[in-house]
């Protein structure tokens, strides 16, 4: 068995996408859907922890970079090379180093699951000076952390990550983003964005942080990853998202096509799903599970393919009382209007 070792990425690690023409909807490119895509290119990969780094290094952006809405603060990571990938197929056949960083415990958060993922990228690739790093006033006052603190040259670059799923609830608000909700109905994309562009991008500017920081920082900008969800038959193409994100459909249990379905676990979220041995549920058993719904669930179409079941699409099965209750924490100002 082969072992996975450090390797030094070359060149920098985040890049610039060019700016691109807005058009009224999304579509997939002509190589197929996403999950097509990456089927294509990571079908070897068949460890879940490493699919999950795969897809963290692969996939398209959520948000895109050159929009105006953003003001140069949103990061990008460079194309994967063919190193990468060889490091990626090393992780493959011997899983031991990812999973001696990532530890024994059990991450019930996905967004510290997917940003140990990361950290162990960016150190074994020589560029991660500081990950989780606690700004505090003193013992009893933290004023932040920092998720990221990249080696650039003589520099730092401070990155703040985050994993995010949001549907589509009405009409896009173009600018706001606050119909994007989390499926929870706990935050929006525009609430999450103003909070990392407000105030933690500028955490490196408090004097508290001065004292911790080695090198200066550079630039301060938000790698942002996931998946956007939409009501079946509708993608509209929104200014400041990539037109390449990721994305699937929702609806409630009785407008569920007749397919196969997988129901994913919060920790299966990130990558296209490929697995053995699990449950494939018929529309008609999928819909009795999900009679008595109360919070939105994730699930994946598949097919088999070489006794693989495979994703071909994803989405969110939600309560069939969804719609209201996100009308009704708008009229209590629980999520902004």
């Amino acid at each position: 068995m082969r072992r996975a070792r450090p390797r030094r990425a070359p060149g920098p690690t985040c890049a610039w996408r060019k700016a691109r023409t807005a058009i009224r909807t999304v579509s997939d490119a002509a190589g197929g859907t996403f999950q097509v895509r990456f089927e294509q290119r990571w079908g070897h990969l068949t460890q879940p922890r490493v699919r999950a780094l795969a897809w963290l290094l692969d996939s398209p952006d959520l948000l895109d970079p050159a929009s105006p809405h953003w003001g140069g603060r949103i990061a990008s990571l460079a194309p994967v090379t063919p190193t990468v990938a060889a490091w990626l197929g090393a992780l493959q056949d011997d899983p031991s180093p990812l999973d001696a960083a990532l530890g024994p415990k059990f991450y019930s958060r996905l967004g510290l699951y997917a940003e140990k993922l990361l950290a162990f990228y960016f150190e074994q690739h020589g560029v991660l000076q500081a990950h989780g790093l606690q700004v505090q006033v003193n013992r009893n006052d933290t004023v932040g952390e920092f998720d990221f603190l990249l080696r650039d040259g003589n520099d730092l670059l401070h990155w703040e990550f985050a994993t995010k799923f949001y549907l589509l609830e009405g009409a896009p608000d173009p600018g706001i983003f606050n119909h994007l909700i989390g499926p929870n109905l706990a935050d929006t994309l525009g609430l999450k964005m103003r909070k990392i562009l407000d105030k933690q991008l500028a955490l490196s500017r408090h004097p508290a942080a001065q004292s911790l920081l080695a090198q200066p920082v550079r630039a301060a900008q938000a790698l942002v990853k996931g998946w956007l969800f939409y009501p079946s038959g509708a993608t509209p193409a929104m200014d400041g998202i990539s037109q390449e994100h990721g994305h699937g459909f929702w609806c409630t249990p009785a407008q569920l096509p007749a397919r196969r379905y997988v129901v994913l676990p919060r920790l299966q979220w990130l990558a296209p799903f490929k697995g053995r041995d699990v449950e494939v549920l018929d529309v008609a058993a999928l819909r009795a599970q999900l009679f008595d719904l109360a919070q939105p669930v994730m699930v994946a179409t598949v097919d088999t393919i070489e006794g693989w079941e495979v994703e071909c699409t994803r989405g969110f099965v939600v309560p069939h009382d969804w719609v209201e209750q996100a009308a009704a924490r708008r009229l209590t100002g629980t999520l902004p209007a």
